[in-house]
């Protein structure tokens, strides 16, 4: 096996079998927030980290209670802080999880995920199976123009033990890749589609017609968080499918290996859901998989999401 170091240059990396055989390394350095954050206490509420550079409970706020512009603000510095932050014991239904999203912004819908009577709730209800498909690490929507800025989650029905789900650090991912990588991401850009993602889920008819509905888009490889100013490796396994510029075979060697660093345990945070959880995350700065391991049991969860902007 091959570990990629900055001693080895960019164009070094055009062999393919040398990035196939890499190896991830473990994290040099591991920062939650980049160097200008705000890292003021919070005054409204307490903010339990639960990892080194992601997640943390929220305790001392009552999502069923008005959120000022106060409150607000420092909800929202501190999902940009933690990327994704928890809330236990909220009794909450989707009405109210509609208005506290669209304190955020305007609502999104997907129409390949089951709907009820409001389009902007996604739901989510497995367990018949034994296997599923939804775990895969990935970033919602990302074959939209202006992926989501975020979403929140809440469980309708929990496993009795199971069903976590797992939130990755990208920034911290972009912070860890070998220097010859970044040099040689860094500017680029990749298609995404919505054809990996959903095409077990379609018939080749339905599938000719999302395509038409949703061509390709183009994001960078490495995007800029447009309020921390974070650098953010934005690619991922469900929709990303070359990169441009590349020989396919190049391009795939080298997605493989940025598709690992989602996996590397210290950027992760798993958030073990009790009844009345909630999760808000940044879907700027993370990836997200949802661990099938409940079976026979059913997990229900229904999900809102935030129309976000044009990556960077």
């Amino acid at each position: 096996m091959t570990v990629l170091t900055s001693a080895q240059s960019a164009e070094g990396l055009r062999d393919t079998r040398a990035v196939d055989e890499a190896v991830v390394e473990g994290p040099r350095v591991l920062r939650r927030l980049p160097d200008s954050a705000d890292d003021r206490p919070y005054e409204l509420f307490e903010a339990r980290p639960l990892g080194r550079v992601i997640g943390a409970e929220i305790h001392g706020v009552d999502l069923r209670a008005p959120i000022g512009p106060e409150l607000r603000a420092e909800l929202h510095r501190a999902l940009l802080e933690f990327k994704v932050v928890f809330f236990r014991d909220q009794r909450i239904d989707a009405d109210r999880q509609r208005e506290i999203a669209r304190l955020w912004g305007e609502l999104e819908t997907n129409p390949f995920i089951e709907q009820g009577d409001d389009p902007h709730v996604a739901r989510f209800a497995k367990g018949a199976m034994p296997t599923g498909f939804e775990n895969v690490w990935h970033t919602d929507v990302t074959w939209r123009e202006n992926p989501a800025m975020g979403a929140i989650l809440r469980l309708v029905e929990v496993p009795p033990q199971g069903g976590d789900t797992l939130w990755a650090d990208m920034g911290a991912a972009y912070d860890n890749l070998p220097e010859a990588v970044r040099e040689r991401i860094d500017g680029a850009v990749a298609e995404h589609d919505v054809v990996p993602g959903f095409a077990r889920f379609l018939d080749a008819e339905r599938l000719r017609s999302w395509q038409d509905r949703f061509p390709p888009v183009r994001h960078p490889v490495v995007r800029t968080h447009p309020e921390t100013g974070r650098r953010t490796l934005f690619v991922n396994v469900s929709f990303t499918t070359r990169i441009l510029g590349m020989d396919r075979e190049e391009s795939d060697a080298l997605l493989r290996f940025l598709f690992q660093q989602a996996h590397v345990p210290e950027y992760q945070v798993r958030f073990r859901w009790e009844r009345d959880s909630v999760a808000f995350w940044d879907n700027r700065a993370t990836q997200h998989y949802a661990a099938n391991d409940y079976h026979p049991h059913r997990r229900v969860a229904e999900r809102v999401a935030i129309v976000g902007d044009r990556p960077f």
